[in-house]
């Protein structure tokens, strides 16, 4: 058996724009049109038709996959990472080059690729396994498996077609995971599910992966691709632009600017007497940065506005982590400053140290608030991305675990030259 799970060799993939696709009147038209677009793909690359109506959604992209290899797959909406994994997955056929796929494929992609509508959940999850060409005995004794860890037992003899986007989504990546495909592709539908339900799967992916089998993860979520990737392909407008480390592939991503907004403001002033205005992350020197890595020296900058003079106005700043816990908070008063009493506008700035922040989602709360009457307003935790850098003490672990990293001492000395034997 091959090592190489995935060869993928001058793959391109042209679209039509705002055309539909053709109809066949009768067998003979899909028979000729078929010969046609095989001809076009394999022998008349040149007669490709080209022009204002047609983009290159992938162009000439090449790369292997060996088996048990676990592939981040990013970049930004449009560059051609679910087309990719269509045509791994025989949804739809490559213009020209070709996909050697070796071993039998889960597809996890949009929602409701792969389910009968009008199916029950049992009876799809049958069906899907009979298409990996599995035995009933085989299915069967994954079955209970399969309904636990989709959590949806209640509903399992309901058509599908009545399901909520969460539940077929639940259902959807039980039944890819658990079917035990050599290759399990995984687009960015898992954004559907909630929070917990994305963790639960991300840690069957790595189990995937630690049978030795193959997973290709298409996602948004640096730091759930950090975690789960050891390997990553950065697709730009369907090219191929960059291959390599998992860090070193998000790195060149990053440094294009593609990222999140890390500046929030109000649409509008709301009808309070005091209220905050804007959230922004910047560098230590107050400049605006693109994104947050675990080396940057972060500032949380909070505007506010007081309408009315106040004598005992409180401000709180602080971080929540990727399931809504409480981290930490902070106040002035802790930076020996006292809250103005006077109407205007203010900034203040939150200074927070390099290395204490882990790779994964946070979450910014901040509230304007009176020792007597309660909260007065509050900013409602607006989300970023802290992605990893390079550091010795990652790359000797594996990752680190946990919500924070801690500055600490550390000292290691030889304390006796001999030991006994065992």
């Amino acid at each position: 058996m091959t090592d190489i799970a995935i060869r993928v060799e001058n793959l391109s993939k042209l679209y039509r724009i705002g055309k539909a696709q053709r109809r066949h009147d009768t067998l003979r038209d899909a028979i000729v049109d078929a010969f046609k677009r095989f001809n076009v793909k394999t022998f008349k690359r040149s007669n490709v038709p080209t022009g204002d109506d047609t983009i290159w959604a992938l162009k000439d992209v090449s790369f292997e996959v060996p088996r048990g290899e676990v592939l981040g797959i990013i970049g930004r909406n449009g560059a051609g990472k679910s087309t990719l994994l269509k045509i791994l997955s025989r949804i739809t056929e490559p213009t020209s080059g070709r996909a050697i796929v070796n071993g039998r494929v889960g597809s996890l992609l949009e929602v409701g690729t792969g389910f009968h509508p009008e199916l029950t959940g049992r009876e799809n999850i049958y069906l899907n396994g009979a298409i990996l060409g599995m035995k009933k005995a085989e299915i069967q004794r994954k079955f209970d498996e399969i309904v636990a860890f989709a959590e949806i037992e209640q509903f399992l003899d309901t058509p599908v077609k009545h399901y909520s986007s969460g539940m077929y989504v639940r259902l959807a990546f039980a039944v890819a995971a658990h079917l035990e495909p050599e290759i399990l592709l995984v687009d960015e539908v898992l954004a559907v599910g909630d929070a917990q339900f994305q963790k639960k799967c991300l840690g069957k992916m790595g189990d995937v992966a630690k049978e030795g089998r193959t997973v290709l993860f298409v996602s948004h979520n640096m730091a759930a691709v950090q975690r789960l990737c050891r390997q990553a392909i950065l697709l730009d407008q369907g090219i191929l632009s960059a291959i390599g480390g998992v860090v070193e592939v998000m790195n060149t991503y990053l440094h294009r600017g593609e990222s999140y907004s890390l500046h929030w403001t109000r649409s509008s002033p709301p009808k309070k007497d005091a209220y905050i205005e804007s959230v922004s992350l910047r560098d230590s020197n107050g400049n605006p940065i693109d994104y947050v890595t675990t080396a940057t020296r972060l500032a949380v900058v909070v505007q506010f506005v007081v309408r009315r003079p106040f004598r005992n106005l409180r401000l709180t700043v602080g971080l929540v982590g990727p399931r809504d816990e409480d981290i930490f908070d902070t106040f002035p008063e802790d930076g020996g400053l006292a809250m103005p009493t006077d109407v205007g506008k203010y900034r203040a700035t939150v200074h927070l140290p390099a290395g204490i922040l882990m790779a994964q989602p946070y979450g910014i709360k901040a509230g304007l608030w009176l020792p007597q009457e309660g909260v007065l307003d509050h900013m409602g935790k607006p989300c970023f991305w802290v992605y990893e850098a390079s550091s010795p003490g990652n790359s000797a672990s594996g990752g680190r675990i946990g919500l924070l990293t801690l500055p600490c001492r550390w000292s290691l000395e030889q304390i006796d030259g001999t030991v006994d034997d065992v």
